[in-house]
């Protein structure tokens, strides 16, 4: 996969300040804000680059506030989305980020439902949503 490499003055200039925070910052947004009630088929990207992340059928209601999956999608090349631990706030958790161009997308707990047991806790602030069109799917 092609790594995306911007400066910071090209991430805030193409960002809204709050997926900015989020994505460049490591910023935790609110809880449900953005996309938590996003409901429907569809696909959810990196609103940074555009990187297809999170399939809408693998989205379920954790109670945490956030957007939250049991697995990410496969990117081009590759996973969709990479780890890194995280020891901020005097704790370790695993850090979830887009594997293209590095935005902070939120962490994976060991928690989740079947069949991973994974919940990945997102920001909707790093998220766009794309929502399948009915007559797409045949319906």
């Amino acid at each position: 996969m092609e790594k995306i490499v911007k400066s910071d003055e090209e991430w805030r200039q193409e960002l809204t300040p709050e997926a900015y925070r989020v994505t460049r910052q490591h910023g935790t947004e609110r809880p449900f804000t953005e996309h938590h009630f996003a409901k429907g088929p569809g696909t959810f990207h990196c609103v940074a680059c555009g990187q297809p992340l999170f399939d809408a059928a693998t989205k379920y209601e954790s109670g945490s506030g956030w957007p939250s999956f049991w697995s990410p999608i496969d990117g081009v090349g590759g996973e969709a989305v990479e780890e890194d631990v995280d020891r901020s706030h005097g704790m370790t958790r695993t850090e979830v980020h887009c594997a293209r161009c590095e935005a902070h997308l939120g962490h994976v707990f060991p928690d989740g439902p079947k069949p991973t047991g994974l919940r990945y806790c997102i920001n909707g602030a790093a998220l766009s949503f794309d929502q399948e069109d009915e007559a797409a799917r045949g319906a």
